[in-house]
């Protein structure tokens, strides 16, 4: 391996360039027209334009990616997160052109894609299930309101394709379910090509964590120890941190093992992650699902554990990688990233595109990492999502990392689109998060105190 095409864009493309360049390969950037002038594009070794603006035509497009990567002699692909990067279709796309794929087998994509399924196995391997229903296919919803009975209220109509947040409504009452059904499986149909869902358990005080988790493809995996990523809005995470607050010791390593035999089991090989909804007053854990990719929360492992997850995804891909056990693995303090958008909390966080009249980042400092795919004068568009940075702190303690990102995002400087910079600041000072009374509706809960101009 010698060349790797990176099929994505901004931040994320910016981030897998830096560890190909750590370790000597050359990089092709892809871009569509909006993204021309685009950072990730200036920091390539070459770069391919692949269509027009629209992510349809340009970044979810197979054909023009693989096209791309056989143009510019690239041997290998990594997909960064989000767009085609658990896309089954498009890791064996990559195989069949005689390239490396950066990232599991196409089966574990696929299994794993499938909510449902990826529920059947992880049940197989001994991890606790919520109550859930059978699938239901596009168009197909006789016996929704028995499952709907049987499941039990709140629940969430989810998309069996889905992941991220994306394709998940909440249902508190029967008389909601058919009309929130029909327009998940609408959303879903459209927005993965398969309309199938199915009904869970939805836990009012959830707190949602994960578990970062590495395996070799021979049925060996090590976990990197878990993530918090409770304090989000709309099911889209905005703030994350590791090690989870307030979780016990034996809670923490109980959901560490069964992560890491779902991956040891599956002969998973790369980067993934096992996210689990946790009982914000049991601490009860169930599996949530698994992410087949690389994280935008991972900076905050890689603070923790001194570890390069992108390098390593690269070297496992490559043959290199150093055996590692998990007594190799290590972290020490705690890390704290904030997801800066060009969005307007006092206007519900609509998002703000925008051109960035002045971006000014405070100069590099010890345990201050921030990553972003932007610069001052660069355009933040309607076509994609409005993440503008990531702003990750690390700390002795959880206090020593909070206040460290109070510190740093008061230096941010943004001119242009509105941003949810003062959000963050008011979110990280509630009473409630410094204390890590922290779960998945805090951000609704205080939201008044929250958005105060």
């Amino acid at each position: 391996m010698k060349t790797v095409l990176v099929a994505n864009r901004g931040e994320i493309a910016c981030r897998v360039m830096r560890s190909c360049r750590s370790l000597g390969l050359r990089t092709v950037a892809v871009y569509s027209e909006a993204d021309r002038q685009s950072m990730h594009v200036q920091s390539a070794d070459a770069a391919v334009a692949i269509g027009p603006s629209s992510p349809r035509e340009s970044y979810l497009n197979m054909e023009r990616l693989i096209a791309a990567a056989q143009a510019s002699g690239a041997d290998a692909v990594h997909p960064g997160y989000g767009f085609l990067s658990e896309n089954a279709e498009f890791a064996q796309a990559v195989l069949a052109a005689g390239m490396v794929w950066i990232g599991p087998t196409p089966q574990v994509i696929r299994d794993m894609g499938d909510k449902q399924r990826a529920r059947e196995l992880a049940r197989a391997s001994g991890l606790p299930i919520l109550p859930g229903s059978a699938r239901f296919p596009f168009g197909e919803l006789g016996s929704l309101e028995d499952a709907g009975a049987q499941v039990g209220y709140p629940l969430l109509v989810k998309a069996a394709a889905g992941g991220g947040g994306i394709g998940m409504r909440r249902v508190d009452r029967s008389e909601q379910l058919r009309p929130m059904a029909e327009a998940t499986q609408s959303m879903a149909q459209n927005a993965f090509g398969d309309g199938a869902i199915y009904l869970e358990r939805f836990i009012e005080r959830a707190r949602h964590v994960e578990v970062q988790v590495f395996g070799f493809g021979d049925g060996n995996a090590i976990h990197l120890h878990e993530r918090d990523c409770s304090t989000q809005r709309r099911f889209q995470k905005v703030i994350e941190e590791s090690p989870a607050p307030l979780l016990a010791q034996t809670v923490r390593q109980r959901m560490a093992d069964a992560a890491t035999r779902l991956c040891a089991d599956q002969r998973y090989g790369g980067a993934g992650t096992v996210e689990f909804v946790v009982d914000a007053d049991t601490h009860e854990f169930f599996f949530l699902e698994m992410n087949t990719r690389i994280q935008v929360e991972h900076p905050v492992t890689e603070m923790n554990t001194g570890r390069d997850l992108v390098a390593m995804q690269i070297e496992h891909a490559l043959g290199t990688l150093t055996a590692m056990a998990q007594s190799d693995i290590d972290a020490q303090g705690h890390a704290v990233e904030c997801r800066i958008y060009a969005e307007n909390p006092l206007k519900n966080f609509m998002p703000s595109p925008g051109r960035l009249l002045r971006f000014q980042l405070p100069e590099p400092q010890p345990g201050v990492r921030i990553d972003s795919g932007f610069r001052g004068g660069d355009e933040v568009t309607h076509f994609y999502d409005p993440m503008i940075a990531k702003v990750i702190c690390h700390g002795a303690t959880r206090d020593a990392a909070i206040d460290l990102a109070l510190d740093v995002l008061g230096r941010i400087e943004v001119e242009g689109p509105h941003t949810n910079l003062a959000f963050l600041r008011a979110t990280l000072a509630h009473p409630g998060f410094r204390e890590g009374q922290v779960f998945t509706g805090f951000i609704d809960h205080h939201k008044r105190e929250l958005t105060v101009p």
